[in-house]
């Protein structure tokens, strides 16, 4: 996925005052969402960081609890007043606070707290995940609180394609992934893509 000079120029945009800035990265899952956000990281070296919102994923002892195991990814399987709580501390962050932010870990499908250190002297902080515009509960309280909104937009078949690669890559079998996808992924993907309009930018790969 490359960056191009129109995309380039639109970061640049957002940076130019020099203050600190949020920039949130959605997308239907298996869009490419968390590649786009590292390269923006990879070209802005120690000015930004990405918070990914999966850290907020309820931890699987929790979901199995909850009944909602089978639907790991939807909007209810995460701490979203968790994350609007985080973003909303990182608008505010004070000199000589370290902001400390879980991430996920796929490889044991669970989240780890206090992976993401977040220095106050970082001017971007990219956040990518899912359901950055949704509307609804505490996720109503995301938008808000970023600068800007870019929605990544791919061939419907190709994100379904990466997503059973990416579901059989960590652990599942052919006929699992393409179950996963089917009845987990895109039914998610169909509550995302209705908030395409909402965002501040449609980034096409």
């Amino acid at each position: 996925m490359a960056l191009a000079d129109m995309y380039l120029q639109r970061l640049n945009a957002l940076l130019a005052d020099g203050k600190r800035k949020l920039l949130g990265i959605t997308g239907a899952p298996g869009a490419g969402k968390s590649t786009l956000a590292q390269q923006l990281v990879d070209l802005l070296g120690e000015r930004a960081v990405m918070l990914p919102m999966d850290g907020y994923h309820l931890a699987n002892v929790q979901l199995a609890q909850l009944g909602r195991a089978d639907r790991k990814g939807a909007p209810d399987t995460f701490d979203s007043a968790g994350y609007v709580a985080l973003l909303r501390r990182l608008r505010d962050q004070q000199a000589g606070e370290t902001v400390y932010a879980p991430e996920f870990r796929r490889e044991i499908e669970e989240p780890i707290a206090g992976a993401i250190a977040i220095e106050p002297a970082t001017q971007l902080i990219i956040t990518e995940g899912n359901y950055l515009l949704l509307d609804q509960g505490h996720w109503a309280g995301v938008r808000p609180l970023l600068d800007e909104v870019w929605f990544v937009d791919v061939d419907s078949a190709l994100r379904q394609q990466q997503l059973v690669e990416r579901h059989i890559r960590f652990g599942r079998d052919q006929d699992q992934a393409l179950a996963w996808v089917a009845h987990t992924d895109e039914p998610n993907a169909q509550l995302i893509d209705a908030t395409r309009a909402r965002a501040d930018f449609v980034f096409t790969r």
